[in-house]
């Protein structure tokens, strides 16, 4: 299993994650709104400003400070390295 660190010391499954979106469009808002109404909203801002939306497959919204291209150069960067490296030996 593959963490991915969405900033201040949080952490996402990678292979949970279906998308990285800015929160600043009108559907996105809605989407919070509805996931926190749900419960299903995980508030991972540090009480900062949310710069990202991260959706998981199980339904959960995370909200994250740290910018969406960010997350997902964290995201691509620990796929790059499994394919390349293989096993890291349990490091």
């Amino acid at each position: 299993m593959r963490l991915i660190n969405i900033g201040y010391g949080n952490m996402v499954s990678a292979g949970r994650v279906i998308a990285i979106v800015s929160p600043d469009s009108a559907p996105i808002k809605r989407i919070v709104a509805d996931s926190r109404d749900k419960c299903t909203l995980i508030d991972a801002t540090y009480g900062r400003r949310t710069r990202a939306v991260i959706i998981t497959d199980s339904g959960h919204v995370v909200l994250s400070a740290i910018q969406p291209e960010t997350v997902a150069g964290r995201l691509s960067a620990k796929g790059e390295g499994e394919k390349e490296g293989g096993d890291d030996g349990g490091r």
